[in-house]
């Protein structure tokens, strides 16, 4: 936008309407087409101005009176200012100067005798003071004279004459004197006037003479034409009209003649051809109607019945009879284009339109209506029967929509060949509803705001509306019926979103809230469909994750290690969740909460379940996936001593793998970091993303239940696995070779037993400690217990014990005491002190020496062994005599 314009200076000042005006400022316009508007004195001169320059502006001023603003309007700049003004004024003028406005030319009133001025040209009167206006070139500023005189006026003919705007207009400048005289020979001229008709005459001899000079020659004149022509001349002139009349009337018979008889044919014409149009009407009915000119038809039958329609002729009755049969099956065929579809809704408008004019029988607006909505239903009908009948009747099989991904949603809509028929047919169900509920719903309108020229019946407004809610409730109940089948949660997506679109488009319908709540319920429905589906693949994917567990450890801390199982089953739940949020839980138009009711919340509280039921299902099938393979590869033995398998070789997979006893640590870890960090980790996610908190869910932690119970079962069968085996090898090995604890030989070392037991344990804790650090507490600590407890029932069925034995049995039992005391209970402990009540005490102080001499060289020689047992990382090892209040530290 450029700068406003300026008007700085014109040229005149003021002027009659019509006066041309040089119009000079600043940024007047860059061109002729930028100059949009010119006002002078509030009149718009546009029409008449001329662009010069963005300095110059050439226009003829209206009909303005009064001071204004020359206003200029450019299309660059807007609308401007101006620093000076223009005076219109109206004056008075003759009727042979031109003007720009009308102007009475009547011819004024003289004041003398009342008669008029002998000529209509003598316009403007002589001054009445008799004096000169010579001096009195700078007017009186108009505008000044109104603020001063009101509605007065300074015309001597105007009823509201004012002599002081007279004074002021015509004598401002005159002195006192001269007014003075003026007034002298106003007086002078008025009292002439009164003297009467003998000073008239006085004042006007010489014209009264030469009118009796010219009434004494008409005289002469008169008796001279008396003795040439008679006392009455008008008779021969009277006989003289007559004959030229009479030679006038001779000349021009035969152009009469012929006028009367081109009258005669011209009329004969206008007969034939009103004839001809109506011998040639039925053709043209029947042509007019091939061609679709149905208004052309209706028109020339209003013509024809307007006419004809009181003839008596017997022929024109006759075809008259004809166009009627014509136009009764006419109207039959307005009536059968009426039912039948597609069309628009302005044909079916034009339709209806011309069988009105027609004055048909019944009210076709209604039929129309009704015809409309069961064509509606039938369409819809056609279209179910056309994607799931017929594709129930060309294959043998139910067709299952192919599984896909969603991200490949987008890529296989577009192609229609691989859109299941459920898709098909719902898809063109929201088109059929498009395409015809708007054009149904105006239709209505049309007719009761009467826009379609019928009588309206105001009882028909309720069925009108039956007919809606019933078209949209069968289109409703045929989508929710096709939806029921088993369709994938892309699809069921691709159908929220169509549906959507549809709904959208009949909001702006102004569609009454009950029909309109027919879709939204369904769509509501269908979110929650769409959610249950979609949770539903997410469980799908979930248990598909066993496929790809790898069994590599990642060790998240020194006491922390899982693989990518936990990860891959978080990253599957907020992927989902996210996705419904954006596409389900995302509200359209008029569409509330999906979990403002507590029924919904419901339905999303069992869906979240079946994810994370899913994934321990997942864990579990992982867990136990070895155990009949493991069964199989078993050997009789799992002594440390005598020797047990690494590993199992699956039977489908030659290469090493873990052992059974690795899956379930494993597992164990999994389930673990599940429950304390990637649950809690998912219930926030969740949260921050608008779901229902899951904490307030009913029974919400007793959903991890399952979890727990996975837990201890695979923390059992890993037990079963280690411990049982471990435990059953105690007895066999403390009476290998047939040794009792009778016996007198100097014990120098612990018994096989107890070293078995060191180095199974050992064994299962560098197994734990290599693939779950964090289960060394629980699971050894059952062990421990277990051992224990074999131990105090072993002890307490000796009967026997000599001195060696005494020595031998309560070295091994505190060795075996104080080496697993990090990982023993107090029920442990319990069953150790069992034990070792069971065994009798040492009969002197030298076998209390004895014990704690060979406790020190085992702790000394086993100190490796025992080092591996120790839970605080540290390299001291305590233990305990024979006397129960002296510790001894190595």
């Amino acid at each position: 936008m450029g700068p406003p314009p300026v008007v700085t200076g014109i040229s005149p000042k003021e002027g009659p309407p019509g006066t041309r005006v040089i119009v000079r400022g600043e940024f007047l316009g860059n061109k002729a087409q930028d100059l949009l508007g010119l006002t002078i004195c509030g009149c718009d001169c546009l029409l008449s101005a001329e662009w010069k320059s963005s300095n110059k502006i050439i226009a003829r001023s209206g009909p303005c009176k009064g001071r204004g603003d020359i206003i200029v309007t450019t299309r660059s700049g807007g609308q401007g200012t101006s620093t000076v003004q223009f005076r219109g004024y109206h004056e008075t003028i003759g009727p042979m100067k031109e003007s720009a406005v009308w102007v009475e030319e009547a011819p004024m009133q003289s004041i003398v005798w009342g008669r008029r001025t002998l000529s209509p040209t003598n316009y403007q009167q002589e001054d009445p003071l008799g004096l000169s206006v010579e001096g009195n070139d700078k007017k009186f500023p108009e505008d000044e004279l109104i603020e001063l005189f009101g509605d007065g006026s300074g015309d001597l003919t105007s009823e509201k004459f004012h002599p002081g705007w007279f004074l002021l207009q015509h004598h401002h400048a005159t002195t006192l004197e001269d007014l003075k005289a003026g007034l002298a020979y106003l007086r002078r001229k008025v009292n002439s006037q009164k003297e009467g008709q003998l000073s008239f005459l006085k004042a006007n001899v010489g014209a009264v003479m030469e009118q009796l000079d010219t009434i004494m020659s008409l005289k002469d004149q008169f008796e001279i034409d008396m003795k040439s022509y008679g006392s009455d001349p008008t008779e021969k002139l009277e006989k003289a009209i007559k004959q030229s009349m009479s030679e006038a009337n001779k000349l021009f018979d035969d152009v009469l003649a012929r006028r009367d008889r081109a009258d005669a044919t011209r009329n004969a014409l206008a007969v034939m051809q009103r004839y001809k149009f109506l011998f040639c009407m039925p053709i043209n009915i029947e042509r007019n109607i091939k061609r679709g000119n149905y208004d052309l038809v209706i028109n020339d039958y209003a013509r024809v019945k307007n006419l004809f329609k009181n003839t008596e002729v017997e022929v024109f009755r006759k075809v008259l009879e004809e166009i009627d049969d014509r136009i009764g099956n006419f109207k039959v065929l307005l009536r059968n284009k009426l039912e039948e579809m597609p069309f628009s809704l302005e044909e079916r408008k034009k339709i209806i339109r011309n069988l009105v004019n027609l004055d048909i029988e019944g009210d076709p607006a209604w039929d129309a209506i009704v015809s409309h909505a069961n064509y509606l239903e039938k369409s819809v009908a056609g279209a179910v029967h056309e994607h799931l009948d017929s594709a129930r009747i060309n294959s043998d099989d139910t067709y299952k929509s192919t599984p896909i991904n969603i991200k490949q949603l987008r890529t296989q809509k577009n192609n229609a060949n691989n859109s299941p028929p459920q898709i098909s047919c719902i898809e063109a169900i929201c088109d059929i509803v498009v395409e015809q509920l708007p054009d149904l719903w105006r239709l209505g309108q049309s007719y009761f705001t009467g826009q379609l020229h019928v009588a309206v019946d105001v009882e028909k407004q309720s069925h009108f509306k039956s007919l809606v809610l019933s078209s949209m409730q069968h289109a409703m109940e045929a989508m929710k019926n096709t939806c029921s089948h088993d369709v994938e949660a892309p699809w069921l997506l691709h159908i929220l979103r169509c549906v959507r679109q549809m709904y959208a488009s009949l909001i702006h319908l102004d569609l009454p809230s009950d029909a309109l709540d027919i879709f939204g319920s369904f769509i509501l429905d269908l979110r929650i469909q769409c959610l249950v589906a979609l949770f539903k693949q997410g469980a799908d994917d979930i248990t598909a994750l066993s496929r790809k567990e790898m069994w590599q450890i990642e060790y998240l801390n020194e006491d922390c290690s899982v693989t990518k199982l936990p990860y891959l089953f978080e990253e599957i739940v907020l992927k989902i969740s996210k996705h419904a949020r954006e596409t389900i839980v995302a509200c359209g138009p008029r569409e509330g909460p999906l979990f403002n009711n507590t029924a919904h919340q419901m339905f999303y509280h069992n869906t979240i379940k079946t994810l994370f039921t899913s994934f321990a299902r997942c864990l579990q099938q992982l867990a136990f996936s070895g155990c009949e393979e493991a069964m199989d590869n078993d050997e009789t033995s799992v002594s440390q001593l005598i020797g047990s398998p690494s590993g199992f070789k699956s039977k489908t997979n030659k290469q090493q793998g873990p052992t059974w006893e690795q899956c379930l640590l494993i597992s164990l870890s999994n389930i673990r970091y599940t429950l304390n960090i990637v649950l809690p980790r998912i219930e926030e996610s969740l949260k921050a993303q608008g779901y229902p908190e899951l904490s307030t869910a009913v029974g919400w932690n007793s959903d991890w239940t399952q979890l727990k119970t996975l837990d201890s079962a695979v923390l059992d069968a890993y037990l079963e696995r280690r411990c049982d085996p471990l435990v059953g090898t105690i007895e066999p090995s403390m009476y290998l070779g047939g040794l009792e604890w009778d016996f007198d030989t100097e014990p120098t070392h612990l018994k096989p037993y107890a070293q078995e037991i060191l180095a199974n344990l050992i064994a299962v804790h560098a197994e734990v400690r290599r693939v779950a650090p964090a289960l060394l507490g629980r699971i050894l600590t059952h062990i421990v217990e277990t051992i224990a407890e074999e131990l105090a029932r072993l002890m307490s069925c000796v009967t026997q014990f000599r001195p060696a034995g005494i020595i031998q049995a309560r070295t091994d039992i505190i060795l075996l005491r104080n080496a697993l005391q990090a990982y023993s209970t107090s029920r442990a402990r319990s069953f150790f002190e069992e034990a070792l009540d069971a065994i009798p005490q040492p009969v002197s102080r030298e076998d209390r020496t004895r014990i704690d001499a060979l406790l020190s060289k085992i702790t000394t020689c086993m100190r490796l062994q025992l080092l591996c047992l120790v839970r605080d990382g540290t390299e001291n090892i305590r233990y305990l005599t024979a006397d129960p209040e002296r510790v001894t530290t190595v």
